[in-house]
């Protein structure tokens, strides 16, 4: 069976950030493969920021070509929008029985990861790596204060803290802010 992780974002814009961070997935984690899933439209996200997702796809293609295992994805290009990630992974179990699915997440989305619809389904049927964020760091981890935002009563699949991964202090935000565009 084939261990698939999923890094889903808008990539607006894709930087190195993004790309350092999958190469240091596909090449410390047990997953075959990496794929960027391009969001076309993120529920938790201002959709009028976003540059078209076709622009945003090819960017995150041409990003990526070089690292062998980590690919761009369209998938949720053809699903109901906004994008919701439970709604995301159901399809690929649906589509793709004999894969293994792992959701990447940041830990900034870990300490909002409630807000998410069916994040209880989320946790309880696929792993989860989250990698950390540079604040984290300097606090000491997120281990205890954000484990407290998931209701450790209900099933967890499997939480890992990539803790060894390195951190890249850039954000899409502030490269927009930085050109105007937000």
């Amino acid at each position: 069976m084939l261990r698939i992780g999923i890094y889903g974002g808008s990539f607006n814009p894709v930087h190195f950030g993004h790309v350092g961070l999958a190469k240091w997935v596909i090449e410390h984690t047990d997953l075959d493969e990496l794929w960027l899933m391009v969001s076309p439209n993120n529920p938790l996200k201002d959709a009028g920021i976003l540059a078209p997702e076709e622009e945003r796809l090819a960017a995150v293609r041409e990003a990526i070509k070089d690292i062998p295992g980590v690919k761009a994805s369209d998938f949720e290009f053809s699903l109901p929008r906004p994008s919701y990630t439970a709604n995301t992974l159901r399809e690929l179990q649906k589509q793709f029985p004999e894969y293994e699915f792992t959701l990447v997440i940041g830990e900034d989305n870990l300490a909002i990861f409630d807000k998410w619809r069916e994040y209880e389904y989320i946790l309880a049927n696929f792993r989860i790596f989250v990698y950390p964020r540079t604040s984290s760091r300097q606090t000491g981890g997120v281990a205890s204060a954000e484990k407290g935002k998931i209701n450790t009563a209900k099933p967890v699949k499997e939480l890992q803290f990539l803790s060894e991964a390195p951190l890249f202090d850039i954000s899409s935000s502030a490269i927009r802010h930085s050109r105007g565009l937000q």
